[in-house]
Formats: C-alpha cells, structure tokens, sequence
C-alpha cells in the first residue's frame, strides 16, 4: 500500500497567534506513541496552553493534552506528559540562544501529517501588549464589516 502523500492538519493553536508576535517558524518532529497517534488521527488533540522547554540539548512539548484513544486500554499514556521533539542539535542551540532572550518564547502553533509523519510547526514567539491585541481585533472585525458590505450589495 502507497504511502499517504501531503499534508492534514490536525490540529492549530489560535490562541497563540493571539497572544503573539511570530517572529520565525520551525518544524520539528515529534516522539509519539502508537495509540497517540491513532488518537491525533481521530482528531481529539489540544495545544491551547502548550509551550516549548530546552532541557539538557533537548526540546520538549508541556501542556500538548492529546486524550487517551479509546481502544487503546493499557497502552494508553498520560494524557498531559512532556513529548521530546525531534530537531537537528545546531538548531535546538540556536533556538536557545534566541530564547535566553527576554520576552522570547517557544509555541507550539500547529500540529499536521506530512506524508503519514507526524509534525510540529514550532513558533520563536513574542508577546503582545494589550493594546497590540486590540488593535489586531479591531482590523479583524474592520475586515469582516467590509466583508458583510460587499456581501450586501
């Protein structure tokens, strides 16, 4: 049987871009477990309040809830654990270099399928200021009342 070939999202962290600035993009793989990944499949996967750490020249995801796939009886894990991503070393060191940094974090902004693997689209974050987050929220609503304008005409 071929190899299922593009990409599926499985799951995006719209509260990161929220609440804040993405100043660069990685992709990272990320150490599953068989049941955990039959269990993103089914689509039952949170990264609401996920964060990135570096610990001892490793990258690991904290707060990424994927819930307990529902046959999967004792091969199930702890929904809420730390999972290791999978990253070359000179990029986790230059991530750390970045992230020592004052108000820099590392977010997890989605998770997808990338030819039946799955991924980790990891964010190099800052975070936004009051004011910023409305003034984004005012340009949003600004566009979707242009939108209903021309809709209506």
């Amino acid at each position: 049987m071929p190899k299922a070939q593009g990409i599926k999202q499985a799951a995006s962290n719209r509260k990161a871009y929220h609440d804040y600035f993405i100043l660069d993009r990685y992709e990272a793989g990320i150490e599953l477990f068989g049941t955990e990944v039959k269990s993103i499949r089914a689509g039952t996967l949170n990264l609401k309040d996920s964060y990135c750490t570096i610990k001892n020249g490793e990258i690991f995801v904290r707060g990424m809830h994927i819930s307990p796939y529902e046959k999967g009886n004792i091969f199930n894990r702890d929904p809420d654990r730390a999972r290791r991503l999978l990253m070359h070393r000179k990029e986790i060191l230059k991530l750390n270099a970045k992230v020592m940094q004052d108000g820099v974090a590392l977010i997890p902004l989605s998770v997808y399928f990338k030819d039946s693997r799955v991924k980790v689209e990891v964010g190099l974050c800052k975070g936004k200021k009051l004011y910023d987050k409305r003034e984004s929220d005012a340009k949003r609503q600004a566009a979707r009342d242009i939108d209903r304008q021309m809709k209506n005409f």
